[in-house]
């Protein structure tokens, strides 16, 4: 939820981020409109509840005999003040729920337009070049490697959980195991604390965090249990300190969290449905930070500096871009994508994102630090992935060998145990391994 104070005071910013990320601008009137609506009520309710409390004075201190006319009009009054109280009830309601669906205000120099008008900020290694006298073919996608090493399996996760499902199997286990690993030491490293969350939340812990917005439809939903499956441990993360009052005077609370993460890529039927770049289900390492919104623009580029990090141990070339506003999602004021080189497809993909969501998700939540002056106020939330499955798209496909193999990074050997992995022969008669 963006600031009530904001609002009423700079609505022209309000109207310029709603029109940067190509939202409605009308819904600004609306919300102070339904601001003005909500504070009226209140004003009668508080006027007719002085009323009321003085006139019971009156009625205490009243002779024996005027009492019964005295009490008549009290519950007259007990009734009017009652029937403010349920205005006020229903001007809040209505406050929350148009304020709510306002996204939050982009962070001044955020691109305007959609997904295609991002801003390149660096490009970092270069893209592999594959010797045609060595890849006559060119080189094998992500899949094909996978099947050859015996470390995906598509077929059979299709066939027990259908389109979209995989099975990691072998090298391709030990190595998302090891990319997890070696974030979580980077994350440790960096002074966060581990946290393995839960998958399901209840519904206002995800809508806290502002994922039933316009993307609701990608979130798996248990009706009978009235439970969310979240598609980042971002919204457990988030809400682990609901409703309270956090001590960030020493420094950020920072926590890494480890969660298997479920999206049902409603809308992407026949994009990257090959191999695991797009899928139902999969692992992540995710950052996250409360902090003082002071500290927020340089906790943003702490996080992306922990994530470039990790890429170029890694070996990957990639690019960071500033993502236009109109492709952030509700709570995020800035995003930063760190997209590595994926040789087959000639393109920058998506690994990893870092958000900073400034005080929008923890006015939600009700999630506070106590200021200098003593007072309580929002704190800011960030958030960023450290290592998750999709990685090993562009490990196989960058650091492949003509014979099919593929080096591992120099960083991941002490963790996997393997200089290189190699692939596996025996295909049996029905075609399976």
């Amino acid at each position: 939820m963006i600031d009530p104070q904001l609002l009423r005071e700079q609505p022209d910013v309000v109207r310029e981020s709603q029109r940067l990320r190509g939202s409605s601008v009308e819904l600004v009137d609306e919300a102070i409109a339904a601001d003005l609506a909500r504070r009226a009520a209140i004003a009668a309710f508080e006027a007719d509840r002085a009323e009321q409390n003085a006139f019971g004075k009156v009625v205490a201190s009243a002779p024996k005999e005027k009492k019964a006319e005295l009490v008549a009009e009290a519950q007259s009054l007990a009734a009017r003040v009652k029937a403010r109280q349920q205005a006020v009830t229903d001007a809040e309601a209505d406050f929350t729920r148009i304020v709510g669906a306002l996204q939050n205000i982009v962070i001044d120099g955020v691109p305007a337009g959609g997904e295609d008008d991002f801003v390149t900020l660096r490009a970092v290694g270069e893209a592999r070049s594959f010797d045609p006298a060595e890849f006559p073919s060119g080189p094998r996608d992500h899949l094909e490697l996978g099947e050859l090493l015996d470390a995906i399996d598509m077929q059979r996760g299709a066939k027990v959980s259908g389109a979209r499902f995989s099975f990691l199997k072998g090298v391709g286990a030990r190595l998302e195991l090891a990319l997890i690993q070696l974030g979580l030491q980077r994350a440790l490293d960096a002074g966060f604390t581990p946290l393995i969350t839960p998958t399901l939340v209840r519904p206002e812990i995800m809508a806290g965090t502002g994922f039933l917005g316009a993307h609701s439809d990608e979130i798996y939903y248990l009706p009978a249990d009235d439970l969310y499956l979240t598609g980042t441990s971002e919204v457990a993360l988030a809400g682990y300190h609901q409703g309270e009052i956090v001590d960030v005077s020493g420094g950020p609370l920072r926590y890494a969290g480890i969660s298997t993460c479920y999206r049902r890529e409603a809308g992407s039927a026949g994009k990257d449905t090959r191999g695991i770049i797009r899928v139902h289900q999969f692992q992540k390492l995710e950052m996250f930070s409360y902090i003082d919104p002071a500290d927020a623009e340089t906790e943003h580029e702490r996080l992306l500096a922990l994530q470039e990090g990790m890429l170029q141990s890694l070996g990957l070339s990639y690019r960071v871009i500033d993502t236009a506003a109109g492709d952030l999602g509700s709570s995020a004021a800035r995003k930063y994508d760190v997209e590595a080189w994926v040789p087959t497809q000639n393109a920058y993909r998506e690994l990893t994102s870092t958000s900073n969501c400034t005080t929008y998700q923890a006015r939600r939540l009700d999630i506070r630090y106590r200021t200098d002056s003593g007072k309580t106020a929002p704190v800011a939330t960030l958030n960023g992935t450290l290592a998750t499955t999709r990685w090993i798209v562009a490990i196989l496909e960058t650091h492949q060998q003509p014979d099919g193999s593929v080096v591992v990074p120099e960083v991941l050997r002490p963790i996997i145990g393997l200089d290189v992995l190699e692939p596996r022969g025996g295909v049996g008669s029905d075609g399976q391994r």
